[in-house]
């Protein structure tokens, strides 16, 4: 079929293939129980998920357009940029994620020594049991379990107090460089978007040098719409999209847990271009 007209797309969305609580199966089922019109899974440096979400959105006769979401480190700044509408099996892309998927145990390893340190042991065990992939282990699942053994309400309470820059428990890690993850997507047919800039600390001027870098290095996309996003922020990014000349996206960045749900994010504004406009080979049932 041709392009939907303003459809309901959630273009980031997490299963179990990272560090969400939905096998990539439920999630599709999920997006058709949303009302949704299609969806992008982005699990975190994987496309485990792909083929069984595919599947199943064809299943519930969904528009799927393949999608990850890659870490990066820009300016000793985590930031993560969304691939969408790329070839799934491309070997440059495939052998880049390996590349950040190799580092996550050992930085797990080390994450747990930093714990116990902090008098919390025994928590690489019990992260481990909340993934079905031991190679992407995450921050999220060391959450989870401290959640599980009584010490933290939710896992929101957990990265208040640990494990982000300068709390106990976080160990740095060395993530792909801005111009490797955009250059694994491009490589691979797709769409570089920038996810959920209103979560990075960075400063205003920063982050016109960094959008400026982005779009110098072949990024075409930003997120105004999302999941953790306020109206100050959609306002303050459609600015700067217009401002660098980005198509927009949208993305709840639902992983399962109490953030939010599939398509809980706000419509794009009608006067920037969105960012299936730049895959007509995808946006299609």
């Amino acid at each position: 079929m041709s392009a939907l007209v303003s459809p309901r797309f959630d273009l980031h969305v997490h299963s179990t293939a990272s560090d969400g609580l939905f096998t990539p199966e439920a999630v599709a089922a999920r997006a058709k129980a949303r009302g949704l019109d299609g969806l992008a899974l982005t699990d975190h440096d994987s496309v485990a998920g792909l083929a069984a979400a595919r599947r199943q959105a064809a299943a519930e006769d969904l528009v799927f357009i393949n999608g990850v979401e890659i870490s990066v480190e820009w300016q000793d700044t985590p930031i993560h940029i969304v691939g969408l509408g790329f070839d799934a099996a491309h070997p440059g892309l495939l052998a880049g994620l390996k590349t950040t998927q190799d580092g996550r145990l050992e930085r797990a390893r080390r994450m747990d020594a930093a714990l116990a340190a902090a008098g919390i042991a025994g928590t690489l065990a019990g992260a481990l049991r909340h993934t079905a992939h031991p190679a992407q282990i995450s921050r999220a699942h060391f959450a989870r379990h401290l959640v599980e053994i009584g010490l933290f309400a939710d896992t929101g309470k957990v990265f208040e107090q640990y494990l982000t820059p300068g709390k106990p428990g976080y160990v740095p890690h060395r993530w792909a460089t801005l111009a490797e993850a955009v250059g694994w997507i491009r490589a691979a047919g797709g769409v570089a978007v920038v996810a959920h800039p209103g979560r990075y600390e960075i400063s205003s001027g920063q982050m016109r040098v960094f959008l400026g870098e982005f779009r110098d290095l072949g990024g075409e996309a930003i997120e105004v719409s999302s999941g953790s996003h306020v109206p100050a922020h959609m306002r303050r990014f459609a600015r700067l999209a217009r401002s660098f000349g980005f198509h927009a996206s949208q993305g709840s960045d639902f992983h399962g847990g109490a953030g939010a749900d599939l398509g809980g994010f706000a419509p794009l504004p009608e006067d920037l271009p969105p960012v299936w406009r730049l895959l007509n080979g995808d946006v299609k049932k």
